[in-house]
């Protein structure tokens, strides 16, 4: 299959890329670099390099690749930024999307994989968070997404574009190529890991008075190989129709937790700090994942944290400085 992957540089999208190829199918990356890197597409992949909201560009790209289908990482993702600059997520993100979906249908796409995420769920009333939970999205990230999701619906119903939506949290941990690198860096497992690696002095965990066992927030933690095959798995399915699925462990880890297995991992003692609680941190936030385990048999490889810290570790001491394209 012919499979067009927007933020195919990214972290996510990077290491779908590298399961996509070695499943055998033929790939093209669209990415702009803002964030992603040149260095983490696949060698097997082509990679062009361009922006969703230059048509041009974009038009070229389907007609030149013509893909079957399309798996759409490119976004911007910050929810503490989406909040301070809500029209970079309610504009940039819609816009380009909807460019994306127009250009797909124009050129016959039929399958679509949205990167959506489990933000979609502000105030759950059940945790583990399953597809049945109402959708409250927590900030304009969530609501870019949401929108998203609502234009595919349509565009299912209307012109026959079949589409996954996947919703999660945290992806962590690194294949044995790809990585983790974001500038800046603001997710937990890499701030931690770069403190082992001597590159920070401490990590500061944003308040120890939760209603949780350890007074930290908890947290979903997925290993991005185990997502990436929950894409593809998807991808495969769509051919039986659209499905929306929240992806997680279905179990949390503090942020103490995360911090004292990277201690044992790494055998550094990794100074940590308390501080002022984030506005509108929730005290605890994982989603299930019974529904895609049931209808697609996806089975995690490396649900565990040790698992996932330890091969986040093993990539970030043979990259102390990521892909070394940034200053």
């Amino acid at each position: 299959m012919r499979i067009l992957v927007t933020g195919g540089a990214g972290y996510i999208g990077s290491i779908v890329v590298e399961q996509l190829v070695e499943a055998g199918e033929k790939v093209v990356v669209f990415d702009n670099l803002s964030q992603g890197h040149a260095a983490a597409v696949h060698p097997e992949a082509q990679l062009v390099i361009g922006d969703l909201a230059d048509r041009t560009v974009l038009d070229s790209v389907f007609a030149d690749f013509k893909p079957e289908a399309v798996m759409h990482f490119a976004s911007r993702t910050l929810v503490g930024e989406s909040m301070e600059k809500p029209f970079h997520y309610l504009g940039d993100n819609v816009i380009s999307g909807l460019s994306l979906l127009e250009v797909a249908v124009q050129y016959g796409v039929r399958r679509f994989i949205l990167s959506s995420t489990a933000n979609l769920f502000d105030r759950p009333q059940r945790i583990p968070i399953d597809e049945n939970e109402q959708v409250v999205p927590g900030s304009p990230y969530g609501e870019s997404k949401y929108i998203l999701e609502r234009i595919l619906t349509w565009l299912d119903r209307l012109v026959g574009l079949r589409f996954a939506a996947l919703r999660y949290f945290n992806a962590a941990g690194a294949s044995a190529e790809r990585g983790e690198d974001h500038h800046p860096e603001l997710h937990l497992i890499p701030l931690v890991l770069g403190v082992a690696l001597g590159k920070r002095e401490k990590v500061t965990i944003f308040g120890d008075d939760y209603p949780t066992p350890d007074g930290t927030c908890v947290r979903d933690y997925i290993h991005v190989v185990d997502l990436a095959q929950a894409h593809i798995l998807a991808l495969y399915a769509l051919d039986r129709g659209s499905r929306v699925y929240n992806l997680g462990n279905g179990q949390g880890f503090s942020v103490k937790e995360v911090i004292e297995v990277a201690r044992q991992i790494t055998g550094q003692p990794i100074p940590a700090v308390i501080g002022p609680r984030r506005l509108g941190d929730p005290a605890i936030l994982v989603a299930s994942s019974e529904k895609i385990r049931r209808e697609l048999g996806w089975q995690p490889r490396y649900p565990h944290l040790h698992e996932i810290i330890e091969s986040a570790w093993r990539w970030h001491k043979t990259h102390p400085n990521g892909y070394g394209d940034r200053p």
